[in-house]
Order: C-alpha cells, then sequence, then structure tokens
C-alpha cells in the first residue's frame, strides 16, 4: 500500500475523501437546483430556501455530535454508517411525493454527512501515528475534498439540472457512497483507532447535547428569520440555553463540549472564529453570484455553473503550494496571505455590471479561488494542531459548525438584501458588506499573529 508521509495510505485518503466530499458538495449543489425544485413543487422561493438552509441546520448540529461519538464509539463505523444511510437517502431523494419529503431527505443528508470530517480528522491522527507535527498533505488532500467539492457543487449541480434535471443532484451521490463503502469495509480495517472507554447514556451527556441543540437551533432560526420576520424572542431563548449549557458543561466530568478546554485553548477559539467568518464572506458569494448570474443576466444553470468553475480549479491548485509553505513555516502566514486575498476578491464584486463580460466574471471567479484553497488548508492544519487529545472529533465538529453557522450567515444576508433589491446594485450591497467582514478578519488575525 503506498504511503504518505506520517504512515497516511494513497487507498485511505482516497477512502476519507469521499465521504468527506458529500458534506459540503452536496451544501453547495442545490442552489443552482433551488429555481427547479421551485417550479417542480409549486413552492416559494422562500419556501425552496429551506433545502439549503435546513441543510445547514441540522448538519451545524450534528456535527460536533457526531465528532464526540467518534471519539467515544469509534471513528470508523460512524465513517461508514453515514456513507450507508447517505445512499439509502439520496437513492430515495427522486420518489419524494411532495415538498415536504424531499426536505425530509435532505435533512436526513446531512445528519448522514456529517459522521465523515470528524471521522476523517480522527483516522488521519491513527494512520499518522507520532510523526511530527500536523501531516501537510493529507489534509491538503482532505481540504482539496472538501474546499473542492463546495466550490465544484454549483458547476455540477448546473450541468446535472440541464441533462438530466433535479433528480440527478440527489442521485449523483449513490454511486459515491457505494464506492466509499466498499473502500471503508478494506482500508479501515487496517487503521489502529483509539476510542474511549465504553459508555452508557449518562456519559454521553444527553442534557448537554440537547442544551447545545437547542441553543444553536434557536441561535439558526433567529438569523434566518431576519430575512422576512425577525423572530427577535428567540434572542433571550438563545442567551438562557447558552448559559445553562456552560453551566451544565463546567459542572459534568464527562462533558459534551468542554467549555473549560475551550476558553483555555485560545488557538482553537481563533481557528473556530475566523472559519465562521471566512464561510461567511465565501457563503455570500458562492451563493450571491449564481443567483445574479441567473435571475438577473439571465444565463441558464450550466453556463452559471462553467463561470464559476474557476474558483473550483484554483482552489485545486493552490492547496498543494499551500502545503509546501506550511510545511515550512507554519500555518498562521498562509492564513493571513488568504485573508487578505479574500478582501480584495469581496472588494471585486464591485467591479460587476449588467454588461460585465464574461472575461471579467470569470477573471473574478479566478480571484476568489485563491483564498478559498490558501485559507482552508491554513485553517484545517491549525486545527488539527490546537485540538487536544481525545477531543479530535468533537473539536473537527465545532470547526464545521462554524461553517455552517457562516453559510447560515450568508443566507440571510442574501435573503435580506436581495429580497429587496434583486440586482446588480443589492450585489454591490453585499460586496461591501463582505468587504467589511473580510477586512475585519484580516486585522484581527494579524492581532492574533503577534500574540503568538
Amino acid at each position: 500500500m503506498t504511503q504518505r508521509p506520517g504512515g497516511v495510505s494513497n487507498r485511505l485518503l482516497l477512502t476519507l475523501s469521499l465521504g468527506t466530499v458529500l458534506n459540503p458538495l452536496n451544501s453547495s449543489m442545490i442552489a443552482v437546483a433551488l429555481v427547479s425544485l421551485q417550479r417542480e413543487f409549486g413552492v416559494s422561493i422562500a419556501t425552496s430556501t429551506w433545502l439549503a438552509s435546513g441543510f445547514y441546520v441540522v448538519a451545524a448540529v450534528c456535527q460536533p455530535l457526531m465528532g464526540r461519538l467518534a471519539d467515544q464509539l469509534g471513528a470508523r463505523r460512524l465513517f461508514i454508517g453515514g456513507l450507508v444511510l447517505m445512499g439509502a437517502a439520496s437513492a430515495l431523494a427522486p420518489l419524494a411525493p411532495d415538498f415536504g419529503w424531499l426536505l425530509v431527505v435532505r435533512l436526513v443528508q446531512a445528519a448522514a454527512t456529517s459522521t465523515a470530517y470528524p471521522s476523517a480528522l480522527i483516522l488521519v491522527r491513527s494512520a499518522g501515528g507520532d510523526g511530527i507535527g500536523p501531516p501537510a498533505r493529507a489534509l491538503a488532500v482532505l481540504s482539496v475534498a472538501a474546499s473542492g467539492s463546495a466550490a465544484l457543487g454549483p458547476v455540477l449541480g448546473g450541468l446535472l439540472v440541464a441533462v438530466a434535471g433535479w433528480e440527478a443532484v440527489f442521485l449523483v451521490n449513490v454511486p459515491v457512497t457505494l464506492a466509499g463503502i466498499v473502500l471503508a469495509v478494506r482500508v479501515l480495517a487496517g487503521v489502529p483507532v483509539e476510542r474511549g472507554p465504553r459508555i452508557g447514556l449518562r456519559e454521553l451527556d444527553l442534557p448537554g447535547i440537547a442544551l447545545f441543540s437547542g441553543a444553536l437551533v434557536a441561535l439558526i432560526f433567529g438569523v434566518l428569520s431576519l430575512a422576512d420576520r425577525p423572530l427577535w424572542w428567540l434572542a433571550p431563548v438563545v442567551v438562557a440555553l447558552g448559559a445553562l449549557l456552560v453551566w451544565r458543561e463546567r459542572s459534568v466530568a464527562q462533558p459534551f463540549l468542554d467549555v473549560r478546554g475551550l476558553v483555555a485553548n485560545r488557538a482553537l477559539r481563533t481557528v473556530l472564529a475566523q472559519q465562521g467568518g471566512i464561510n461567511l464572506v465565501f457563503y455570500c458569494i458562492f451563493f450571491g453570484m449564481p443567483i445574479w448570474l441567473e435571475q438577473v443576466r439571465g444565463f441558464d444553470p450550466a453556463t452559471v455553473g462553467l463561470l464559476v468553475l474557476p474558483t473550483t480549479l484554483l482552489s485545486m491548485l493552490v492547496t498543494p503550494m499551500t502545503a509546501r509553505a506550511i510545511r515550512r513555516h507554519g500555518s498562521t502566514g498562509p492564513r493571513l496571505l488568504g485573508l487578505g486575498l479574500l478582501v480584495v476578491a469581496a472588494a471585486a464584486l464591485q467591479l460587476l455590471g449588467d454588461d460585465t463580460s464574461v472575461v471579467l466574471l470569470l477573471g473574478i471567479a479566478v480571484l476568489l479561488g485563491v483564498p478559498n484553497g490558501v485559507t482552508n488548508l491554513s485553517l484545517q492544519t491549525a486545527l488539527y494542531a490546537a485540538a487536544p487529545a481525545g477531543r479530535m472529533g468533537a473539536s473537527a465538529g465545532l470547526f464545521q459548525t462554524f461553517r455552517y453557522l457562516g453559510a447560515i450567515a450568508a443566507t440571510s444576508i442574501l435573503g435580506v438584501i436581495l429580497e429587496q433589491n434583486l440586482s446588480t446594485g443589492g450585489l454591490h450591497d453585499v460586496g461591501l458588506l463582505i468587504t467589511g467582514v473580510a477586512v475585519v478578519l484580516f486585522v484581527l488575525g494579524l492581532f492574533a499573529a503577534r500574540r503568538r
């Protein structure tokens, strides 16, 4: 079996990548299918977007839960179980008799794919043994799988919808999950995975899970409601549940969310905050650009997919270069470079107009791809280094939760701005907002680097 540095084999990386791509791919692929689904089921734009928003809600809640279960019950079984459930849900999606059933399938997809990334990082750490420092090449492969598939989603989704209809957006997952299951059964048996002692319901900290889930769901619904009718009464609910969660988790021996450890771990807190902010910016562009291109500029879904393709290609191209830079100099420098380029990419939205040439559209897609690749890998490397022993899965789950919190905030921002002003001017307003967010992230990144 061909080995990569740190004992992580190529077959293992291929297996983990097949699982890791599913969550980000399905989170973004649905974007260009929403118009077709709206027409198919006769629902409003706001209702159809729940196929995206609902996915984020469930994934955001389930990621740290699945990560903690992977820490305790074993990453192999969680990884394979998630693939089986994902394949079954995807195969059933085209049979949905109405929109409600299709939404249920999407929520099952979100829960099933939430097992992959936390389990993958545990398996990489186990296979890597006692290597010095994070396995940059292994993390680069997972980064390409995650960020590349998220960026590829609109491209693939547009082509599938144009060629075979919205059903293909779901059915494309079936061969991927089947291949992943076959490989996982063969390859993962050889990975020595450590897991916690045998646990019961008490050790799972069900009250902590319930409080975390309640606070997060209330927060998410509160943010999403801003696009239509703000549910301000959810604010005190979030505060109350959050306070109870902190009190509970500080007082139990085996907390679901290690509040004490998180407070003491500045590096991990920084990574999580940057993950949320960066993804807010990225998803405003990933979702905002296709909507603008299709609804304002009049491009068909397949063309929209091709216009954002350079983002994927550049992201994949710069990731190996970033891996080499991280191995030599650490992740801080590449992270700051990525944040600086993110400011430029967000500001470039102001260049778009009703008659902007295809060349400039492709140029902006290229510009976005560079910070996408650089920040994803540098953040994953920083997470790998900052995660405490025995909490790799839970930390990876929180990492993904913050990605979805950023995406959910982006969805709400787009709803607020584009629902009132679906035009080039509306896209410019989105661009101004996310440019400000990117500037704040860059400045805070500089301060964090100086404190090291």
